[in-house]
């Protein structure tokens, strides 16, 4: 039990909601430990539209989803909450009253009073591309993910895709791998200019491959991938030898593990009474746009006032002996040293 990680609260999902959270919670001394299945924080607003403006938060006429998340990471500072990104809780239980035991995909275990359920409408799922018998191959040969690119050192390498994550691995894995080859359906990419010319650059001193067309099959025994076949353009079949392919089709969004985890669900959401947003199991609160309630809006505000209200329900359980005297941030000198303030 020595590797279990002990925290006040754990938050699935590092969006957002989830991040203001972690404000509300450090204000009342409540130390929070995050997981998010995506490589990097901010949840929808950085995978999905980084730079698309955002109009309806409050006091800020319009900002970036980028800048958003880089504004929220800035003002948790002062708390140090700790990421765990590029992983997703499998399973939760309750151990105590009230105490749980959360388990991630990488084998990581957590100790916590209080669960808290950020994670938008589920966890980031990669899209499997429709590749007969690919399920044979993932997990040992071919991975949605770049958990630890010492993985793929003198392998020969795959990559499927054309936007700025199958551009980004390509150009990142490059001094690595014995060989990389970039397939894409057209030679048409969406991932940002420079990282494209960089690509080029690479395939034109014959340092990588890039080949058009799309993987119509998968060869080897065992879990060992050996080569792809791919279908061009033009319809003609070809082979490409590789021992580890890596596929960016995108992300889709699942409710994945959380069904299992003891809350009750309701058309794959998750309802909660309105005075702490808090579930059917006792310590486990949700907020954000994978909650349920009367009155419900899916607004990015809202799951601020959700995570608010949490905060102040979450303080029980972490502490039951404290009674919590409210405070406003304006005006009382301990909160304002905990924030750093002047």
């Amino acid at each position: 039990m020595s590797d279990v990680i002990k925290t006040d609260v754990l938050i699935i999902g590092a969006g957002p909601c989830g991040l203001f959270a972690a404000f509300e919670l450090g204000l009342l001394d409540m130390k929070a430990h995050f997981i998010d299945i995506l490589d990097k924080v901010g949840g929808q607003c950085a995978e999905l539209y980084p730079e698309k403006p955002i109009y309806d938060i409050p006091g800020i006429p319009h900002v970036s989803g980028q800048g958003l998340t880089d504004a929220l990471m800035e003002q948790i500072k002062p708390f140090h909450p700790t990421f765990h990104l590029g992983e997703m809780v499998e399973t939760v239980e309750k151990i105590g009253d009230p105490l749980f035991r959360c388990t991630t995909d990488a084998g990581k275990v957590f100790e916590c009073k209080v669960v808290v359920i950020a994670a938008g409408g589920g966890s980031f799922q990669p899209k499997r591309p429709p590749v007969p018998g690919i399920e044979a191959y993932e997990g040992t040969s071919v991975h949605y993910a770049v958990r630890k690119m010492e993985t793929f050192r003198d392998k020969s390498v795959l990559i499927v895709g054309g936007g700025d994550s199958a551009l980004d691995w390509t150009l990142n894995l490059h001094p690595l791998a014995k060989r990389i080859t970039l397939l894409h359906r057209r030679d048409d990419f969406r991932a940002a200019p420079h990282s494209v010319e960089q690509m080029r650059a690479l395939v034109a001193d014959g340092k990588m491959d890039l080949r058009l067309g799309q993987v119509t099959a998968l060869s080897g025994t065992e879990g060992k991938l050996t080569g792809a076949t791919v279908k061009g353009n033009d319809n003609s079949v070809s082979e490409i030898s590789c021992d580890t392919m890596l596929p960016f089709f995108g992300l889709t969004m699942k409710l994945g593990p959380v069904a299992n985890w003891g809350i009750a669900l309701e058309n794959n959401l998750v309802p909660v009474e309105t005075s702490a947003f808090e579930t059917n199991v006792s310590g486990i609160f949700a907020i954000g746009d994978i909650n349920t309630y009367p009155g419900k809006l899916k607004l990015i505000l809202c799951g601020f006032h959700e995570g608010a209200l949490m905060a102040q329900k979450a303080h029980r359980y972490v502490y039951p002996e404290k009674r919590l005297v409210f405070q406003y941030t304006t005006s009382s000198s301990s909160l304002q040293k905990k924030l750093g303030v002047n």
